[in-house]
């Protein structure tokens, strides 16, 4: 039975409690939501994933020592920054997607060093030296000696597997567990089964067992030949992967492929069918015109340059009631902007928006929303063919429908088809609502037939690879994957799938965490060559297999509810990223896919498939369907459960090294203190109220643009980082006067080693959260000399009162110029002010108006008003005496033009500004956090990035400055 671990009098402090490269982090975490081939979140959908980079970076920091807590080895501040600065530029490194892939030998030995240096601070920890063979160059030793000593890494709510496939990746056991089996399952296919079969061939007969063929030759001459490498990592179980898709694609296409007919062209040619367009239809209303009408939201089917194409209705009217066909149109290359075919509505769609209902194409009389529903729940809503997109050379080919195209839609008779239920609370299905309650209603009976013949061919695929040598655990691990392929068709090839006609394809059912009305559908052909087809989704799943870590150690994946069960026995590192009340329902959602994988895999995995359908009464979230239940209600069923987690956690978790919880931001509350959440300070009360002490809290953000002075809003955090650690059984009590002393005491010197570690201004006040947090948490409790309990919101503004009363103070270590013209831009901004008022501010900050305009040219002072100079003013003078001091203020200012400004000269004007002010270009960055803070109270985004971009750069600024004024001396001293 595992006790509760009590903490150290001493740890040494990692580098996530001290400092991270935030800007690099953030940046990469941005950039990695376009990278798509070999990406492990194309693996099979999962919702809420965090960014790899992000991940990467927390564990890595919450394992490396901080170089502060090691005074042997950096026994100087000088020392300390030096190798602080080493480690960032690891991380920096270490957090590009492309040095993720080792099968480069420059990624390879980048993780290399990375686990190294992991291994290094894991020695410390235990008082021991390193053993001899542990080095950059021994990776092997490295990982053993990771693999016996550090403690395993374990994400209790692991989700989509982002932060065990870290782990992995960077030489640490990983420890997974969810009690959602498509999660469990998706965690499994990424850190334990591949390396089950790690570097070994293929079984397929196809391949060859030495190697296999990188597309290079080698040698010269007659001495020419095809390069062979040996079969490393994962990439013999992608090879396999591979092959039986394939072999089930040619199966299923002697089965069903009678379904899926070529498009006849207008030449008399033929081509491959990409998808076929459908519009969903319901009985006009109209008592004479009674038209099947077609419920659409565009006819536009493809937007591209040169190649725009429309739907023309035509209306027949010789039939009774009157039947609606489609015939496809090019938009003519001298067409106006209005353009549209003939019959087309003005608004370019049937569906009016809003939800307001829809328009009859034959009569143009209208029906309203509960109509359509009313229609759709008595089975009268039908489906009518728009379009056939098909396969051309460089571009789409779009075919009017035809008979046998209809025909062979309708042939399709599926053998089986899932018979479960949705939920009756399934809130987020939009065709709930339509009298929608199957599962498989969401399909076509095409798309049932496709799914259904390759579910069956699975199991076939897996006894082949057993005939071709594979043994049981093999051919399931086979089939794993291949289950997980159908898992990805089944998102595309749904008839809630859409048509992107600004791309030209089919987009996948979950564009976000829910399955929305869709009017008008696409129905992708799984047996062409584009677009959402089966080998496709074998491709993504095969390039993310090849591209899993290589050598590394094993992770195992538990199905367990957090709640009850921490899979802990070894006092993990616990990084994780819980739920957050009710922003998702994961187990309703997972339904659409568990129906699919269950039937597949339930012999594989017999106790994670052993339910009907994924487990939701045991969910943690604020779901609904929780209310009035045991007499709470879901947001209080939440608290509790979270509470009871983090106090599990809190038991078992090590405590010699931090753990890391991610905390998605969801809404914002502002009092008269400051900025406060109201999910954010019940997690952090959960967190103090289970035992933790919260040592930092670290920004996350992943909506930035990738260069920093193109930003275009400034926002908040998508997620922050909370740094915790168990709090001594003997921490004292405090009373709110000596929290408050403390806070004011100590918060100060916090602030300013955050600054001095170059934090934007964007994250300072999150960041400044986790020192003021640090104090009132390492406290038992905090009260009232009257015993009333001193809140974590209550602590939460007083912290911000302390942070407001720091950039106060720094406001007045400014040059007095710098002091009026902040004073006054606050009173006035860049309008006209009175004379009389500047005059006042003047004389209180020691100043002259008239030099502030002749002298330091930052205003202008006429006709009884004065006004401080745009910033765009700053480039059209020159200094009347260059060697004069420059104030804050213009220096600010000159550099924010350079930064901004399309003729400025960005980092190296900035530079020379910089170096011209000598000493003073510190107060420069001081500045631009008061003016960002200024902006950022006014919520004025567009200003306040300008400022938080400055104080980004401020390290190249300075460093370039300083390059810049060991020039000017050598040249002085003719060197």
């Amino acid at each position: 039975m595992t006790t509760t671990q009590q903490q150290p009098t001493t740890h040494r402090k990692k580098l996530i409690e001290v400092d991270l490269p935030l800007d690099a982090i953030n940046a990469e975490s941005s950039r990695e939501k376009s990278i798509r081939h070999g990406h492990p979140s194309t693996l099979h959908l999962w919702w809420a994933r965090r960014p790899l980079a992000s991940c990467r970076a927390v564990i890595f920091a919450s394992m490396v020592d901080d170089p502060s807590s090691c005074p042997d080895e950096f026994p100087t501040p000088e020392a300390v920054r030096a190798e602080r600065r080493r480690l960032h530029e690891l991380i920096s490194e270490l957090v590009k997607w492309e040095n993720t892939d080792e099968r480069k030998p420059e990624a390879r030995a980048l993780l290399n060093s990375a686990r190294y240096e992991i291994a290094r601070s894991v020695a410390r920890s235990r008082s021991e030296p390193l053993p001899r063979d542990c080095s950059r160059d021994n990776p092997a030793a490295t990982l053993r000696y990771l693999a016996d000593s550090a403690k395993p890494i374990y994400d209790p709510f692991a989700g989509g597997g982002s932060i065990p496939l870290e782990a992995q990746r960077l030489g640490l056991k990983a420890i997974a567990s969810d009690l959602n089996p498509v999660a469990v399952l998706i965690n499994k296919a990424l850190i334990e089964l591949p390396h089950k079969f790690a570097n070994r061939p293929p079984v397929n007969p196809d391949a060859d067992p030495i190697g296999m063929l990188t597309g290079k030759s080698i040698g010269r001459g007659k001495n020419r030949k095809p390069e062979i490498i040996a079969w490393r990592g994962a990439a013999g179980l992608a090879a396999d992967i591979r092959y039986y898709g394939n072999w089930m694609r040619q199966q299923a296409f002697n089965r069903i492929g009678s379904l899926y007919p070529k498009a006849k062209l207008p030449d008399g040619g033929e081509a491959t069918v990409i998808a076929w367009l459908w519009a969903r239809t319901v009985p006009c209303n109209n008592p004479l015109c009674g038209a099947d009408m077609p419920l659409m939201t565009t006819f536009q089917v493809s937007k591209k340059t040169n190649n725009k194409h429309w739907l023309k209705p035509i209306v027949h009217r010789d039939t009774q009631p009157p039947t609606i066909s489609f015939q496809v149109q090019p938009e003519p290359e001298d067409a106006p902007d209005n353009w549209r075919p003939e019959g087309v509505p003005p608004a370019g769609r049937t569906i009016i928006r809003g939800g307001k209902g829809a328009r009859c194409l034959a009569c143009a009389d209208g029906v309203d929303h509960p109509y359509i529903r009313e229609q759709s729940k008595a089975g009268n809503m039908r489906v009518i063919m728009t379009c056939i997109a098909a396969e051309g050379d460089r571009k789409r080919l779009f075919v009017s429908p035809t008979d046998d195209h209809i025909d062979a839609a309708q042939k399709a008779k599926p053998a089986w088809r899932p018979t479960e239920k949705m939920p009756t609370t399934a809130y987020f299905v939009s065709g709930r609502g339509y009298g929608i309650e199957n599962w498989h209603e969401l399909f076509t009976e095409r798309q049932l037939d496709a799914l259904t013949t390759l579910s069956d061919l699975t199991a076939n695929a897996a006894a082949l690879a057993r005939e071709h040598g594979a043994d049981e655990q093999y051919a399931n691990i086979i089939k794993t994957y291949l289950a997980l392929a159908i898992g990805r068709l089944a998102d595309s090839g749904c008839s809630y799938a859409t048509w992107q006609n600004m791309g030209d394809f089919v987009a996948h059912v979950f564009a976000r965490q829910a399955i929305p009305m869709v009017w008008d559908f696409a129905e992708a052909n799984p047996f062409s060559s584009s677009s959402q087809n089966w080998m496709g989704q074998i491709e993504w799943v095969s390039k993310v297999v090849e591209r899993f870590p290589l050598d590394v150690n094993p992770g195992i994946a538990h199905q367990a509810n957090a709640t009850t069960t921490i899979h802990a026995q070894s006092g993990p590192v616990i990084v994780t990223d819980p739920p957050y009340y009710d922003n998702i329902s994961y187990a309703e959602l997972s339904d659409f896919f568990y129906i699919w994988l269950r039937p597949l895999l339930r012999d594989a995995y017999p106790d994670m498939f052993a339910s009907i359908l994924v487990p939701t009464q045991e969910e943690m979230i604020a779901a609904p369907r929780f209310d009035k239940k045991q007499g709470e209600n879901s947001k209080e069923r939440f608290e509790r459960l979270m509470n009871q987690t983090l106090r599990l956690i809190r038991q078992r978790c090590t405590p010699e090294f931090p753990s890391s919880i991610f905390y998605a931001y969801k809404q914002q509350e502002e009092t008269k203190q400051g900025v406060t959440s109201t999910g954010w300070d019940t997690m952090l009360t959960a967190l103090v109220e289970s035992g933790f002490q919260i040592i930092g809290t670290w920004p996350m953000r992943t909506e930035r643009a990738a260069r920093s002075n193109s930003m275009g809003a400034n926002t908040l955090a998508s997620s922050v980082i909370l740094v915790c650690r168990p709090r001594p059984e003997d921490a004292p009590f405090a009373n709110r006067n000596e929290f408050i002393s403390a806070l004011e005491a100590e918060l100060p010197d916090a602030l300013n080693q955050l600054t001095q570690g170059h934090i934007a201004p964007v994250d300072l006040a999150q960041a400044a959260i986790g020192p003021g947090m640090q104090i009132y948490s390492r406290y038992s409790s905090v009260s009232t000399i009257a015993g009333v309990e001193v809140t974590v919101r209550d602590a939460l503004e007083n912290i911000n009162r302390v942070i407001e009363e720091y950039h106060r103070r720094e406001q007045g270590e400014l040059d007095e110029e710098s002091q009026f013209c902040l004073t006054w831009l606050e009173q006035h901004g860049y309008r006209a002010g009175p004379y009389g008022a500047a005059e006042l501010l003047s004389q209180a900050k020691n100043v002259s108006i008239d030099a502030l305009r002749d002298s330091h040219r930052l205003l202008t002072a006429a006709s009884g008003a004065v006004q401080l100079l745009d910033p765009d003013e700053y480039h059209h003078y020159e200094r009347d005496n260059p060697s004069a001091p420059m104030t804050a203020w213009e220096g600010c200012f000159r550099m924010l033009w350079h930064l901004h400004h399309e003729q400025g000269e960005f980092i190296d004007g900035c530079a020379e500004v910089a170096a011209r002010m000598v000493g003073a270009s510190e107060s420069v960055e001081r500045l631009a956090r008061l003016l960002y803070a200024h902006y950022d109270r006014k919520r004025d985004s567009q200003n306040a990035v300008l400022f938080n971009n400055l104080v980004s750069e401020w390290r190249e600024i300075s460093t370039r400055a300083a390059n810049l004024r060991r020039q000017e001396r050598q040249a002085a001293l003719g060197l």
